[in-house]
C-alpha cells in the first residue's frame, strides 16, 4: 500500500520541519527535535532523478542523501550549472531536505590520485553550495583499503585526512567519513582515532551500525563510542543467505529499529537517518528501486513513531 505524502508526515508529526535543514553536527538541545528520516538515492540510479526525487516526496521521506560518484546522474564532474538549479527547485517543490551528498573515494593512494581526490572534494562543495546555499548538505564517503591493512597505513590515512579537512574548512563544508566492514576503517574506536588526529571541525563520522553488526559488535557499545562524532546516519540490515551474510533493505533483518532509534535519541543524536541499498541489493535480478524505497517506508514508519520522532518545538 502507497501512503499519500501529507498524510504519512502528518501521522510521523514531521511536516513542521520539511525544508529544514538539520544541525550539520547531528546534535540539537531540543530533546522534541526530530529524527528526519531519509532514502538515499544510491538505490535509485536506474531512475531519472526528477521521478526518484518525485517517488521520494510521494512515500514520504523527509529528504534524500544523493549519489554522487563518478557516472551517476550527480556527479560534479558532469552536471551543468543550469540542471544544479533545477535540481534545487525541484528538491524546494517537493519539500525535500537534502542532508547529505555520496561520494566513494579512496583516502590513501599517490600523491597523484590524492590531488586529483582534493579537487574533486572542491567540486563537491561547490555542488553542495549550489544545492544548498549556506547550509550546505554533508558530503560523506568511505575510505577504502582493506581491514588487515589498517595499522600499517592509519598514521598515512591520518595524513591524508588532514589535507582533506583544509579542503572542507576553506569550501565551508563538512566531510563525514563511513568506516566500513570491507575497508581499511572498520571499527568505530578506530574511525575515533583517526578523527582525534585530525581534530578538524570540517571531519566527522557516517554512522551505520550494519557494518558493525557484521563484525558480531553490539549496538549500543557502537553508539556510546562513534555517535558522538557522527552527523549522519544510515540504516540498512543484515542476512544470512545459505553460508553467507549480505546486506538487506532496512526491516528484513533482526534490527529493534524503534529500540536502535531511541537509543539515538537517548545518546543526544538529532540528525537524518537515511536508509541506504546496498549494491549487494540492488544489483540482483528483479530488483525494483521504487518498491523499495516504499517497502523500507513501510517497514520503517512504526518504529520512527515509536521512537518518538515529531517535529521541532
Amino acid at each position: 500500500m502507497v501512503y499519500s505524502r501529507r498524510t504519512m508526515l502528518k501521522q510521523l508529526g514531521l511536516a513542521a520541519c520539511l525544508g529544514t535543514m538539520t544541525p550539520r553536527n547531528g546534535r540539537s538541545e531540543t530533546l522534541a527535535a526530530p529524527l528526519a528520516f531519509g532514502y538515499s538515492l544510491y538505490g535509485m540510479k536506474s531512475v531519472p532523478l526528477a521521478k526518484a526525487l518525485k517517488a521520494c516526496a510521494d512515500i514520504g521521506y523527509s529528504g534524500v542523501e544523493l549519489a554522487c560518484m563518478k557516472d551517476w546522474p550527480c556527479d560534479p564532474g558532469v552536471l551543468p550549472r543550469g540542471d544544479r538549479v533545477q535540481l534545487r527547485k525541484l528538491l524546494t517543490d517537493h519539500a525535500l531536505d537534502l542532508p547529505c551528498l555520496m561520494d566513494n573515494l579512496v583516502l590513501v593512494v599517490p600523491e597523484l590520485p590524492h590531488g586529483s581526490n582534493l579537487s574533486r572534494l572542491k567540486r563537491l562543495a561547490d555542488l553542495a553550495h549550489d544545492l544548498g546555499g549556506d547550509s550546505p548538505p554533508i558530503i560523506e564517503t568511505v575510505l577504502g583499503g582493506k581491514p588487515e591493512q589498517w595499522p600499517d597505513i592509519r598514521q598515512q590515512m591520518a595524513e591524508a585526512l588532514a589535507d582533506w579537512a583544509k579542503v572542507a574548512a576553506e569550501a565551508k563544508v563538512v566531510i563525514a567519513i563511513k568506516p566500513h566492514a570491507f575497508g581499511a576503517l572498520h571499527r568505530p574506536e578506530d574511525c575515533v582515532w583517526l578523527l582525534n588526529q585530525v581534530r578538524s571541525p570540517s571531519i566527522k563520522a557516517v554512522f551505520d551500525y550494519s557494518h558493525y553488526e557484521r563484525q558480531g559488535l553490539p549496538l549500543k557499545e557502537c553508539v556510546q563510542t562513534l555517535i558522538g562524532e557522527s552527523v549522519f546516519v544510515h540504516i540498512k540490515d543484515n542476512v544470512k543467505v545459505e553460508d553467507r551474510t549480505e546486506f538487506a533493505l532496512p526491516g528484513d533483518g533482526e534490527t529493534d529499529y524503534a529500540a536502535y532509534l531511541r537509543l539515538l535519541r537517548e545518546s543526544g543524536y538529532r540528525g537524518p537517518v537515511v536508509v541506504e541499498v546496498s549494491a549487494q541489493v540492488s544489483n540482483k535480478p528483479g530488483y525494483n528501486p521504487l518498491l523499495a524505497a516504499e517497502r523500507c517506508y513501510e517497514k520503517l514508519r512504526p518504529a520512527f513513531e515509536q521512537a518518538g520522532a515529531r517535529a521541532r518545538g
